[in-house]
């Protein structure tokens, strides 16, 4: 899963982190986090899709460079 990789990258060209993306989408502490390990809601991904303005396809595909 590539999804928690995708939201860091994203998150690092906006200039914000994973908390403060989480209290924007007004997510629990470490919910993004944990999809390292446990897969989100469609709503969660589309909530972040939104906020980058990329599509939910965007967050799931392989990062470039990553083997």
């Amino acid at each position: 899963m590539y999804i928690l990789a995708n939201v860091q990258a994203l998150c690092e060209k906006k200039g914000i982190s994973i908390n403060e993306l989480e209290q924007k989408l007004r997510f629990g502490k470490s919910t993004i986090r944990k999809w390292d390990n446990v897969s989100p809601t469609i709503d969660k991904l589309q909530a972040v899709a939104n906020y980058f303005h990329v599509k939910v396809d965007r967050l799931l595909k392989k990062p470039e460079g990553v083997q």
